[in-house]
């Protein structure tokens, strides 16, 4: 049978507290996990933006936008490790 892949779009707020090596190590984590469990066809590093409200009183953090396939039970452990992860303030994985 076929492996079915979905196409995945997301989102994750790295913390501003971490310094600027700490921030590369984290968006270089996920996107090597993202590749080594699907393909990535985007990876878009928005940099340091204001949040909409305060989160864990922080103002700010890092953005970055990935677009990928992957099969189609990948983002649920995706989402798993950001929740796990410190240093992540929110994702969202959305399928596309």
């Amino acid at each position: 049978m076929a492996d079915l892949k979905g196409n995945y779009e997301t989102i994750f707020i790295v913390s501003p507290t971490l310094d600027e090596e700490a921030t590369k190590a984290m968006v270089e984590k996920f996107t090597k996990l993202i590749s080594d469990n699907g393909t990535i066809e985007s990876v878009d590093e928005w940099g340091k933006r204001r949040l909409a409200y305060p989160i864990n009183d922080l103002n700010e953090g890092y953005y970055v936008l990935i677009n990928f396939s992957a099969a189609h039970d990948f983002p649920a452990e995706l989402d798993r490790i950001y929740k796990i992860t410190d240093g992540i303030l929110r994702s969202i994985i959305i399928a596309k």
